[in-house]
């Protein structure tokens, strides 16, 4: 039987992100850039705003420890739209289509609560998912088990019924544990197929 709604995650999915992209224009080289994102703006110090800890909260024990990369540390908020670059590949299509098929389509993501309605600004195709569940706002990430059961209850379809696309495979391993159809994402049209077979009315 094929799923009744579509779940996706944000980024990396269907939407493009990576710190590098902004970050090489502020830093000299790409070691540099290594170096800065390896030892200062660290994806385990960025996993806390998607935990819910304000950005500007979240940055003020970094800088009193980097003063001289202070510029830098804020950039990450101020500059934080220069991170992205579009849609991956045309996913933004593939939501539209299901949307005028009238499929219906939810969002969870791991994503800083202060960040959600930019992004929203950002790409209007997101406007196509009925309610997304954000991290920052609910105070809790993926894979922790909180977070879909928060999901169960926010999308009206039974867990079973619904099909989970992240690019992460421990958190597709998590949505199973949870109840939830999932598919780890590698690409759009490797995506396409498996919809097809899962009975869901895509072009191939």
């Amino acid at each position: 039987m094929a799923p009744r709604a579509i779940l996706w995650d944000l980024g990396n999915t269907l939407v493009d992100w990576n710190p590098r992209r902004l970050y090489s224009k502020l830093l000299p080289s790409d070691a540099a850039v290594d170096d800065f994102l390896g030892g200062v703006c660290t994806m385990a110090w960025h996993s806390r705003h998607d935990s819910g800890v304000p950005m500007a909260r979240n940055r003020q024990s970094l800088i009193a420890a980097h003063p001289d990369k202070a510029a830098l540390i804020e950039a990450w908020e101020a500059r934080w739209d220069e991170m992205f670059d579009g849609p991956v590949e045309t996913m933004d299509r593939l939501v539209a289509e299901l949307a005028a098929a009238g499929y219906p389509q939810y969002g969870l993501s791991n994503l800083p609560a202060e960040k959600w309605a930019p992004l929203q600004r950002m790409y209007p195709f997101l406007d196509a998912l009925a309610d997304t569940v954000v991290s920052g706002e609910e105070g809790v990430i993926k894979p922790d088990p909180r977070i879909y059961e928060i999901t169960k209850q926010r999308v009206p379809f039974a867990a079973g019924e619904v099909l989970f696309v992240d690019d992460r495979a421990e958190n597709i391993e998590a949505a199973h544990r949870a109840g939830f159809l999932g598919h780890v994402f590698t690409g759009e049209a490797e995506l396409r197929r498996a919809l097809a077979d899962y009975g869901v009315p895509v072009k191939v």
